[in-house]
């Protein structure tokens, strides 16, 4: 496997996509309060990591270069409402009444926010590469980010999510 650094920006974007649909499969098979907790959390720290290289880096470098620009606002808006179900999810806990349905429809967001982004020709990450954007350039920026965040989050936690659409309630 090659490392983040050296990925272009889709792959390594593509990867995070991966690694998250890993977790949530494992989720819906695992058992146990403890597991269940441990992988939602997990799903959470990569998310927010994910969402916070996109809307700091990628999004940006898309902006006013790719033909569809609705896609990138309807992208924020995705990140937006992922953001207040993971500030749900790290709250709770397995034994809440609504747990696993908030990991379910987080899961159903993401699946769909993916797809958004991953689709053959119109998707964000096709019109990215056709805007000429330098993806290796772009890579090496996401993966340093993403470790730098990583390592954060290791050391004091998530962070509160920043709302870009939406003004909390």
């Amino acid at each position: 496997m090659v490392a983040e650094s050296q990925m272009d920006a889709v792959a390594l974007l593509k990867q995070d996509h991966r690694t998250v649909e890993e977790l949530f499969a494992k989720f819906e098979k695992a058992s146990g309060d403890g597991r269940k907790k441990d992988l939602a959390l997990q799903i959470c720290k990569e998310l927010t990591v994910h969402a916070m290289i996109e809307e700091e880096i990628f999004y940006p470098a898309c902006e006013g270069k790719i033909e569809d620009e609705d896609l990138l606002k309807e992208a924020y808006v995705e990140h937006d409402g992922a953001k207040m179900l993971i500030k749900e999810i790290e709250a709770g806990g397995p034994d809440d009444e609504y747990y696993d349905a908030k990991v379910t429809v987080l899961q159903e967001q993401i699946e769909h926010h993916v797809q958004e982004e991953e689709k053959r020709l119109e998707g964000l990450f096709s019109q990215a590469r056709k805007a000429g954007l330098d993806m290796d350039a772009l890579g090496a920026e996401l993966a340093a980010r993403k470790e730098q965040l990583l390592a954060e989050i290791d050391a004091t936690g998530l962070p509160t999510p920043q709302l870009t659409t939406m003004t909390e309630a």
